[in-house]
C-alpha cells in the first residue's frame, strides 16, 4: 500500500480517456506512474515510510495513480533516487525507463550522435539528458517554437533545433557537420518521424515509440535502404519488471550525480485532474505535468 504523493499526467491518459486504447475499459482510474510513501508492506526491502516511485499496468488494466492511495506490486517499486524531490519523482518512471530501454534497443554507445525530437516533452527531454550523460557526441532535440527553444537554451540544452527557423534536416546537418545521427528516438510520430529518418547516418537506427504528433507517417524508403538503416519500435509495457529494474540500476548514479534532472512545469491538485490533462494536451508545456495528492 502506497500513500500517493503525486501522479504523472501523460498522453496515454488522454488516449485512454478518448477511447482510443482498446485494452483499457471504463470505469477506470487513470494514471500509470506515480510516487509516494510505503504505508504497509511485508517486504523488508521497502519498510513503512520508504519513499518510492513506480510504473506498471495501473491506469490501463487496473485502477491507476490519480488517487490518494494505491496498491502496488512489489516488483514495480523503486526507491526515489537520492536528491530527487518526492513529488517530482512521479514523473520519472515512464520517461526515463523509456529513454534508457530505447537507447539500448538502438545500440547506443558513447560517441554516437542522438536525435530525440520534442525537447519539451517527457521522452524527448529524458532521452536528450540521458544521451548527453552517457557520452553522446551530440544529443540533439527540437522545438516547434522559438520561445521553447530559448527556454531550452536557458536550461542548458544547447543543441535544440528551432523548427520555426530551420528544417530538421538542415539543423542536424549543421550540428553534426553533415554526418547525420546514429540514433533517433522518436516519441512524436507524424511528419516529425518522416523528416527525422532523413537525418540518419550510415547504418543508423530509429526507434519509434509514440504518436503525440500523429499516428500516420509517410516514409521515404530510400532513407532506410540507401543508408542500410533500421526502423524499430518499442512499447514500455512489453518489458518485464526485471528489465525495468536493470534500467534503473544504470540510471540511478546519474540522478545522484545531478546529470539527470526531472523537468516539472506545473503541479495540479488531484481534484483538478481534468484541467491538468487539458493543460498537457492543449498547451503542450515544457516539462512534466503532475497531480499532487
Amino acid at each position: 500500500m502506497v500513500r500517493m504523493a503525486a501522479a504523472g499526467v501523460t498522453p496515454l491518459d488522454y488516449t485512454i480517456l478518448s477511447g482510443h486504447y482498446p485494452k483499457a475499459k471504463a470505469p477506470l482510474v487513470l494514471g500509470n506512474e506515480g510516487s509516494g510513501v510505503v504505508a504497509s508492506t511485508g517486504d523488508a526491502a521497502f519498510p513503512e515510510g520508504t519513499p518510492v516511485m513506480f510504473f506498471g499496468p495501473y491506469g490501463v488494466l487496473r485502477d491507476g495513480t490519480y488517487s490518494e492511495w494505491a496498491t502496488v506490486h512489489r516488483d514495480h517499486l523503486r526507491r526515489v533516487p537520492e536528491g530527487v524531490d518526492l513529488v517530482a519523482a512521479a514523473g520519472l518512471p515512464v520517461a526515463y525507463l523509456t529513454a534508457q530501454l530505447a537507447l539500448e534497443k538502438a545500440g547506443f554507445a558513447p560517441g554516437k550522435n542522438v536525435l530525440a525530437p520534442g525537447i519539451g516533452g517527457s521522452v524527448g527531454n529524458a532521452v536528450t539528458q540521458l544521451a548527453r550523460a552517457r557520452g553522446a557526441s551530440h544529443a540533439i532535440s527540437t522545438s516547434s517554437s522559438s520561445s521553447k527553444a530559448r527556454e531550452a537554451g536557458e536550461l542548458g540544452f544547447s543543441e535544440v533545433i528551432d523548427l520555426s527557423r530551420e528544417t530538421l534536416r538542415d539543423g542536424v546537418r549543421r550540428i553534426t557537420d553533415g554526418k547525420g545521427v546514429d540514433v533517433i528516438i522518436d516519441g512524436v510520430g507524424g511528419t516529425v518521424l518522416s523528416e527525422a529518418l532523413g537525418t540518419l547516418a550510415l547504418s543508423g537506427t530509429a526507434v519509434t515509440l509514440g504518436y503525440s504528433g500523429g499516428q500516420k507517417s509517410t516514409i521515404d524508403v530510400t532513407d532506410l535502404i540507401w543508408k542500410r538503416a533500421s526502423l524499430l519500435s518499442l512499447s514500455l509495457m512489453s518489458y518485464s519488471p526485471e528489465a525495468w529494474q536493470q534500467a534503473w540500476d544504470t540510471m540511478e548514479p546519474l540522478f545522484a550525480a545531478g546529470k539527470l534532472v526531472p523537468m516539472v512545469k506545473r503541479t495540479f491538485p488531484l481534484q483538478e485532474a481534468a484541467e491538468a490533462l487539458r493543460f498537457l494536451i492543449e498547451d503542450r508545456p515544457f516539462g512534466r505535468v503532475l497531480l499532487e495528492a
